[in-house]
């Protein structure tokens, strides 16, 4: 599952690579964004920031509410739960990526291993997002089996990576063609395995649903 991304284009490139509107102008968010970290989405005509994970509340042994957990993830076969089911037929959305990161090599040694579309400066993952009363608005990035991908052979699990004829039928299509699209990639992948530390910079512990 995929817990870090990079985005190193600015929103104005954004917004002019998905002909949407520039809603982001002095928008704060990292080239690496990790769960809990404000990157950029494309929701409703417009490129907007919103924070990478949605809110799962949890509560302590004595019942104490404790700080929430982004959950950043969302499977394919989870998106009729109630976690998700209201996003995902009502507030679909892109996110732009330059590439995604997974975690290889033996535990407490993981190396970043980076993983994009060739001769693809800018390519866009399949999203769901929402308000939440905790951080605003909230996304998470969809997941899919990797099997049949280039992508099997760093982990199991990979983001919905929609072509640029299925983008428009991902954010207004019904909830059945958008889950017919929920599949892996077999196009090539450029994977970039690097000696970089899985655990640098890594902001909050992330989830999946």
């Amino acid at each position: 599952m995929c817990n870090l991304y990079r985005m190193t284009k600015a929103a104005s490139e954004v917004a002019a690579w998905f002909d949407a509107v520039e809603g982001a102008r002095g928008a704060n968010f990292a080239a690496e964004v990790y769960p809990g970290y404000t990157g950029l989405v494309v929701a409703e005509g417009a490129v907007r920031p919103m924070t990478w994970g949605l809110p799962l509340v949890l509560k302590g042994a004595k019942g104490q509410p404790l700080k929430p957990k982004p959950v950043n993830n969302a499977r394919e076969d989870k998106l009729a739960t109630p976690f998700w089911r209201d996003a995902f037929a009502r507030r679909r959305c892109l996110i732009p990526l330059t590439a995604w990161a997974e975690a290889e090599g033996p535990k407490g040694r993981m190396t970043r291993t980076w993983l994009s579309p060739p001769d693809a400066p800018l390519f866009a993952v399949a999203g769901l997002w929402r308000p939440t009363a905790e951080w605003g608005a909230a996304y998470a990035m969809v997941m899919t089996d990797s099997a049949g991908s280039a992508a099997a052979a760093v982990h199991s699990r990979m983001p919905v990576l929609l072509a640029g004829e299925d983008q428009a039928r991902w954010l207004g299509g019904t909830p059945e063609e958008a889950l017919h699209l929920c599949r892996a990639f077999e196009g090539p992948l450029v994977i970039d395995r690097t000696c970089d530390p899985w655990a640098k910079g890594a902001a909050s512990q992330p989830g999946l649903l």
